[in-house]
């Protein structure tokens, strides 16, 4: 499945890996791997969490040594790079976590790499302040991100995490960059964001950049097009023209198995009520309505800016609402910090579970228990160990974890399995309503599916579901009814067994757009 005959647009070879193999401990992460980049191309690095894609750029951009082979930069052949070696030669990397310091302002994380190669990796106490508001406002500018002052002096880490996405990637292209390696690049980003990044990759190839993009997100690849390269279990089994693939295909070879597209929805709620929420204020959420049925799944979607994002925290404590009711199975609910949320049944897997989820250092056990630990615990507080792993074995089984080592650190897992971990902590207190804000970003596409069919079950024992997302075919593919939300105010109501892609995104961009029923 290997096409070599055409890997690039016909710019210059800029970095080839040749039988790059990877060890740690005993796990053989690549197994000989080739791949060649040439600029001026796309290209599209794709496979299941845990194929080796995140090991393969961190050999490129020196965060890793190969155990074996050799890599050739610029026509020059290396055993391996240093960081400070591969940014000086042009390879730009944003990483998954973004890797921005968070008490840093914008420009001065936007500004920080070109600062860093020009000092040969060691920085002066203070930055050359004019040079660096220039590098900042000029990257910003390309990413459609503001470059006026109070932008340019916000600390990252009052950003959402959409304009730190925008951010890590204006940081990649403020240098002269040869080959810009992004990782998940548009895990939250609205479709507008996307359109706007689609637009700067396009400029980067037309200046004879290469790009190279980790993602699980197939319909961007065909938009941008280039070159697909399909990891699976350390291996490159496939690369050639993406356009030559179908998505079934791509699909097959990230997974080994057969993967389907159409809608894993198949059941029909009850009629009963379970939940509703009447005219609701908060923080950018102005009187919203809405009711669930038990057994159901609702879709709320919705720009970065239209409210959906502070809906999911108001109804689940994390932003306090100043006005409104919300009941559940009839009875009145006061919910006013996430505690209350979880005394009432309801349930809230947050959209960066790396910053707001995980407690990455613990193991898989205690953070499957983390919810419940004053239940497993007698009179005297302390914890019945066993009846705590048998719960996590039993939430690990029905999430369908890939280890059953629970005492493993949930920072060593995939992302999919992370993911698994931090839904399957929710289910420990056996929620009546479980509200899921971005449920599969930064999952592959076996993952995906896992998660999806854990969600329909759940929603067939009963539970009711809310899917906060702005992944369109995420929403079409599970949900019974799609809320799109506009300035803080629900626009329009879509049955989603025969809504379509474009019908939604039509009403995240109306303004003034009447509800449709």
């Amino acid at each position: 499945m290997i096409d070599n005959s055409n890997t690039g647009a016909g710019g210059r070879r800029f970095l080839e890996l040749r039988n790059i193999h990877k060890r740690f401990g005993g796990v053989h992460a690549l197994r000989g791997i080739d791949l060649t980049l040439d600029l001026g191309e796309a290209y599209h690095l794709l496979g299941e969490n845990g194929c080796g894609k995140s090991t393969v750029i961190k050999i490129m951009s020196g965060a890793h040594a190969p155990s074996e082979g050799e890599i050739v930069l610029d026509g020059q052949t290396r055993e391996s790079l240093t960081p400070i070696q591969s940014l000086a030669a042009g390879i730009e990397t944003v990483y998954q976590d973004l890797s921005l310091i968070p008490n840093f302002t914008v420009a001065e994380n936007v500004a920080l790499n070109e600062q860093l190669v020009s000092a040969g990796g060691r920085l002066a106490r203070l930055f050359d302040r004019n040079r660096l508001r220039q590098t900042a406002e000029k990257a910003l500018a390309t990413v459609g991100l503001p470059s006026d002052g109070a932008f340019l002096n916000t600390v990252v880490s009052d950003l959402p995490l959409a304009a730190r996405q925008l951010v890590a990637i204006a940081r990649a292209i403020a240098t002269r960059a040869k080959l810009v390696i992004m990782d998940e690049p548009t895990t939250s980003l609205t479709r507008r964001e996307v359109d706007n990044l689609i637009r700067v990759v396009e400029r980067l190839r037309a200046e004879n950049v290469a790009v190279l993009f980790v993602t699980h997100k197939l319909d961007e690849c065909y938009r941008i097009g280039g070159q697909a390269v399909v990891f699976r279990d350390g291996q490159c089994v496939a690369q050639g023209p993406i356009e030559r693939y179908s998505k079934r295909q791509l699909a097959e070879l990230m997974t080994g198995r057969s993967i389907e597209a159409e809608r894993y929805r198949k059941a029909k709620p009850a009629n009963e009520e379970l939940y509703k929420v009447d005219r609701l204020v908060a923080q950018n959420v102005d009187g919203i309505s809405l009711t669930l049925h038990k057994g159901e799944i609702l879709g709320i979607t919705g720009l970065a800016d239209s409210g959906r994002n502070e809906l999911a925290m108001a109804m689940t404590g994390i932003r306090t609402a100043t006005s409104g009711t919300m009941t559940l199975a009839g009875r009145p609910l006061s919910v006013r910090q996430p505690s209350d949320a979880i005394h009432e049944g309801i349930g809230y897997v947050p959209e960066d579970r790396l910053a707001e989820g995980l407690f990455l250092d613990k193991s898989i056990l205690e953070n499957e228990i983390a919810l419940v630990l004053r239940k497993l615990s007698n009179v005297f507080g302390v914890v019945d160990k066993q009846k705590g792993r048998r719960l996590a074995e039993k939430l690990s089984e029905d999430m369908r974890l890939n280890t059953k080592d629970l005492d493993l650190p949930v920072g060593a897992l995939s992302g999919g399995n992370q993911q698994r971990v931090l839904i399957g902590r929710w289910l420990s207190i056996t929620p009546k309503l479980l509200v899921l804000h971005g449920p599969t970003v930064g999952v592959d596409v076996g993952s995906k599916d896992t998660i999806y069919r854990a969600i329909q079950q759940l929603a067939q024992d009963g539970m009711g579901l809310i899917i906060v997302s702005d992944d369109l075919p995420e929403l079409l593919q599970n949900a019974d009814r799609i809320l799109v939300m506009n300035h803080g105010r629900v626009v329009a109501i879509f049955d989603a067994e025969t809504a379509s892609e474009e019908d939604l995104y039509k009403a995240m961009l109306a303004s003034n757009m009447e509800t449709v029923q």
